[in-house]
């Protein structure tokens, strides 16, 4: 039978390993940390008490890989969210409120009815968007739609969310990958959706009792230092603990972080530059908005605040500009947005600060160029991850694609 070794548990790695597997194939995962998920988990943090996740995520009804991901490891329910498409804001400056309210057809009609739209804004300013399908090669975002009240209170909060990277440097088509698979598909694929405990809950530990249930191993804390190849192919996998040898027809996922996949494939082109995010995690209850669970935050060094029982979380997105500030330093300034927008009273509450330095690849166009298909040199090593060339902006769609990508191209190998 044949065996196919996957170097990285996170969701690239997970979504490879589940497609293999329902064809049969014999799965084994290998995880340098201590759990599976990578940079979409969940664990217990002493110092608050509490369950958290290293980071926000917020899924759209759109993202059709991750739906059908989650639907075939049983965790199609573990997604909550709005009966409708509801995206509450908060502006710090003027301390204005409003929701974006898309209507659930594909025709944009709520685009006409100004209690759905950005609060001063006009029917033909949405148009806007197609600037992203028709612009230049290698055009940002901000080239393509900056400027003017609906940029700054909703197409440039959703550019720096999407692309974890600053809207004027931002490539527009990654901007437009996004656009055409969720708000160009009508209000039915903007659903938000997010995790009901969290994102292990959701996406990694169904899916792990999935593939063992299936005869599928999951070695961690089991790093891989080098892939032995030979005439053109994978012959073995280095370890601490030895060397697993590679039969003539087993394959490799190579589905690790970017800087990780070129060291161990010498050659391959990745992404070389990276944007952080940094969450922020307040021990303290509030009230969902607006019945959505989330917010957004404009004019504030919050971006989207996440409200879960007895957590309030905070995503800062392209976070290069912060990340080296110390963790009490970004506390202290994130509070007072968190407060104004949940109408928090009091002092600050015990909170941990998330630093993901490298968390994806600067969505540039140099970077986009350095992204590499799934194939390899090797025959039988493909790569996954979300800096992959997916033709999406580093997300959990993108990830997950990618693992289905790479094993589709094992199975008809």
């Amino acid at each position: 039978m044949t065996h196919t070794h996957i170097i990285g548990a996170g969701l690239a790695g997970l979504s490879a390993a589940v497609t293999l597997a329902a064809a049969g194939q014999v799965v084994t995962l290998y995880e340098a940390g201590p759990a599976a998920g990578g940079r979409c988990r969940s664990y217990y943090d002493k110092g608050l008490g509490a369950r958290i996740d290293n980071g926000n995520h917020l899924i759209l009804s759109g993202n059709a890989a991750t739906f059908a991901y989650l639907a075939q490891v049983g965790a199609a329910d573990s997604l909550i969210g709005p009966n409708a498409p509801l995206f509450p804001f908060f502006d710090v400056a003027n301390g204005a409120r409003w929701n974006v309210r898309p209507s659930t057809g594909v025709l944009p009609l709520w685009l006409f009815q100004p209690s759905r739209r950005v609060p001063g804004t006009r029917t033909a300013e949405y148009l806007k968007l197609l600037a992203l399908r028709f612009a230049k090669p290698g055009a940002t975002v901000a080239q393509a739609l900056g400027g003017g009240v609906l940029y700054r209170n909703l197409l440039e909060p959703l550019a720096i969310a999407a692309l974890n990277t600053p809207p004027d440097q931002g490539l527009a088509s990654l901007m437009d990958a996004v656009v055409r698979e969720t708000l160009a598909k009508g209000g039915a694929a903007c659903l938000p959706r997010v995790p009901r405990e969290g994102l292990s809950e959701s996406f990694v530990d169904p899916a792990v009792a999935w593939l063992a249930a299936r005869g599928s191993q999951l070695l961690t804390g089991r790093r891989i230092a080098a892939i032995r190849q030979q005439a053109g192919r994978a012959v073995a996998l280095e370890t601490v603990e030895g060397i697993v040898a590679l039969a003539e027809a087993d394959s490799v996922v190579l589905a690790a972080p970017a800087w990780v996949a070129a060291d161990l494939l010498p050659g391959l082109t990745v992404p070389d530059a990276h944007e952080s995010i940094l969450n922020v995690h307040f021990q303290t209850q509030a009230p969902r908005p607006a019945g959505a669970g989330f917010i957004g935050i404009v004019g504030g060094t919050a971006e989207w605040v996440f409200v879960r029982q007895g957590i309030v979380s905070v995503t800062i997105s392209a976070a290069n500009r912060l990340v080296d500030r110390s963790a009490g330093d970004i506390a202290a300034l994130v509070w007072p947005d968190v407060r104004a927008a949940l109408r928090l009273p009091g002092a600050m509450p015990p909170v941990r600060v998330v630093k993901e330095r490298r968390a994806t690849f600067a969505a540039t166009a140099a970077q986009n160029a350095r992204r590499p298909g799934a194939r390899t040199a090797l025959h039988n090593v493909v790569v996954a991850g979300d800096w992959t060339a997916t033709g999406l902006p580093a997300t959990i769609e993108g990830a997950i694609r990618s693992g289905r990508t790479a094993a589709r191209l094992l199975l008809t190998r």
